[in-house]
């Protein structure tokens, strides 16, 4: 994503960039996933953070950090779409794991 963003997250949520996970046999083939298997993608790329406050403002520190390449729960994002593009919005709360 080359553009500038246009949206804030709120509290304690993070703009995510949806990204398949790549499943791949042991002698190295990748599998596409079937159209019919209808999963939805549990793990991402942090383009914003939000302000970092919960609501009763007590300031709240993040475990992420932008670009860093997270796990989520899959049916937790909210999926929201700019200018054609899927994005998730996802709290804090249901961000598993980030990759190193």
């Amino acid at each position: 994503m080359s553009k500038e963003i246009n949206i804030q997250p709120l509290g304690s949520r993070v703009l995510v960039q949806p990204e398949e996970v790549q499943e791949k046999t042991p002698g190295g083939l990748v599998i596409p996933p079937n159209a019919s298997d209808e999963k939805r993608p549990s793990f991402g790329k942090v383009l914003k953070l939000g302000k970092g406050k919960d609501k009763e403002g007590k300031v709240l520190k993040f475990d992420v950090k932008l670009g860093d390449m997270i796990y989520f729960k899959k049916y937790s994002p909210e999926e929201i779409e700019i200018e054609g593009e899927e994005l998730y919005i996802v709290d804090t709360d249901d961000i598993l794991a980030v990759t190193k």
